[in-house]
């Protein structure tokens, strides 16, 4: 085959990559739970377990570059482009059709590219991996979204988590001294109380209490002796939760919550922590918001802010109460309905606790 005729084909028609993969019915919410492309020009995915993906090349033409993409299963709620650098122009995210999603690399002109060779790899149940172009040192940034390397245990491997998404990054938890603390977690609402009501339906009651389950297990392999007022959907006043607390002598108190805005305004998102009084609960509260904030990336800080919340205020030890994120907001709903973004806050709210507790011990 003469290369003239080689490089019409290529010009004109698709060539598609099809890695014996199909796609799944259509679910709820997306399957890609996160991706990054590598400055070793390596895409690296992650997706709901046992998903089935199609990959697809198709040559550039006079107004776009080159395209490689994979579907998923399941609608993206987000649509967008993240800007690219160096050989790659830009990265789409999109929904092709209803009930699919769709991962679109879109490489710059002069890009070399061997698209025969590639090979879309299975790690696991949930990860994926294909190597596009072999690159020289630092000609490719860092492009990506989410955690694609999941950790299974944050507290057996001593050395520091590296692994990234976007500008923040997750690293080993402090060491504390052991059987030393006592901290009270406080899931918001509960029972016939759902609190805040947020897009799709996603209740407060719910959302908080995933996360201080988290948050409680990640602070006992630290040692930490925790009080849940709350282990399941009950239906439990206010004083109640401030006398588990004052009863034990609790060291601090964390009361979680997710917030909602009047009118239920999609635009409206953001974390915020308050404390009652005292450079004590507002030391705590910063801890906290700190870290939140690095799991969040692009949702609004809202602050530290003092608050006469009955439960921080009737407690006899610092206390905090910590607005996760708006669930009536675009942003922030999006994030928490899904199950790793709930273990980001909750591992951000146990860092912001270790990271008082190592300085108030």
């Amino acid at each position: 085959m003469s290369k003239f005729f080689f490089n019409k084909l290529f010009r004109y028609l698709s060539i598609f990559l099809l890695f014996n993969l199909d796609i799944s019915p259509a679910r709820s919410s997306s399957a890609l739970a996160a991706w990054s492309l590598n400055s070793n020009g390596v895409l690296e995915l992650r997706t709901k377990s046992n998903s089935k993906l199609k990959a697809y090349f198709q040559k550039g033409g006079n107004t776009y570059g080159d395209r490689f993409w994979i579907d998923f299963p399941g609608e993206l709620k987000n649509p967008r482009t993240i800007k690219g650098n160096g050989p790659i122009k830009e990265i789409r995210l999109g929904k092709p059709i209803k009930g699919k999603t769709r991962l679109v690399v879109e490489f710059s002109a002069d890009s070399n590219l061997k698209p025969l060779n590639w090979r879309l790899e299975g790690i696991d149940q949930n990860r994926w991996r294909i190597k596009l172009f072999s690159l020289p040192r630092n000609s490719l940034k860092k492009i990506g979204e989410g955690l694609v390397t999941k950790s299974t245990n944050l507290n057996v491997n001593k050395k520091a988590i590296k692994t990234r998404s976007r500008n923040y990054g997750f690293m080993q938890l402090p060491d504390i001294e052991r059987n030393k603390f006592s901290v009270v977690i406080d899931p918001g609402h509960g029972g016939p109380d759902p609190g805040a009501i947020g897009i799709g339906g996603l209740r407060e009651a719910e959302v908080v209490l995933d996360v201080s389950k988290r948050v409680k297990n990640l602070l006992s392999e630290k040692g930490v002796y925790v009080r849940m007022t709350r282990n399941n959907e009950v239906d439990l006043d206010l004083s109640p939760r401030v006398l588990i607390a004052n009863r034990i002598d609790a060291d601090i108190f964390v009361s979680i919550h997710a917030n909602a805005s009047k009118g239920k305004r999609r635009d409206i998102n953001g974390l915020e922590t308050f404390y009652y009084s005292g450079w004590r609960g507002r030391l705590l509260a910063k801890k906290i918001q700190k870290q939140i904030l690095k799991v969040s990336p692009g949702s609004p800080d809202r602050g530290v802010r003092q608050g006469r919340f009955f439960v921080i205020k009737n407690t006899k030890m610092p206390a905090v109460l910590v607005e996760i994120g708006f669930l009536t907001g675009k942003l922030d709903a999006r994030r928490l309905e899904k199950s790793i973004h709930r273990k980001r806050i909750a591992y951000a709210i146990t860092k912001g606790i270790l990271e008082y507790l190592s300085k108030a011990g």
